[in-house]
């Protein structure tokens, strides 16, 4: 895990890649309760029989759900120390460009895009490259706008 001692250090990385995290396997579990937590019950993801005869050979973890992990490989990825509180502000723009197969093993890099002050803090746009284990291709790219406050 990267720390950085104050938010105000992150100013100098702009444009640079600041932090990768480690990787995470998604499992079927997961894949299921996103499921049952969204309602996608889409048998590409829930019915691993009728999947094997799809076209990715095995169940795949929902787009949504491969975004949804964003917070989780970010807060392994990097700490603020002086950050006292983060909050979600939105996404610039979000593709899946290759399907996480179930027992696919994702890790997420980190390019911070922008530091912008703001009362109390800081918004960071982000670059988020979640890239699965043996591919070539991400499974998401995401900016991600987040406001952190000192």
């Amino acid at each position: 895990m990267k720390h950085f001692a104050r938010l105000q250090d992150l100013q100098a990385e702009v444009g640079r890649e600041i932090a990768a995290s480690d990787w995470v396997t998604v499992e079927q579990d997961r894949i299921d309760l996103f499921a049952e937590a969204t309602g996608d019950h889409q048998w590409i993801h829930v019915d691993p029989a009728r999947a094997a005869a799809g076209p990715f050979g095995a169940t795949v973890a929902h787009g949504f759900l491969t975004l949804s992990l964003l917070p989780l490989l970010s807060q392994d990825a990097f700490a603020i120390d002086d950050v006292r509180m983060g909050v979600n502000y939105g996404l610039n723009r979000v593709r899946f460009p290759h399907p996480v197969r179930v027992g696919s093993r994702l890790r997420g890099r980190f390019k911070l895009l922008a530091f912008e002050p703001i009362e109390g803090g800081a918004q960071l746009t982000i670059e988020v490259t979640m890239e699965v284990e043996g591919a070539s291709k991400p499974v998401c790219v995401a900016e991600s706008v987040s406001r952190r406050y000192t």
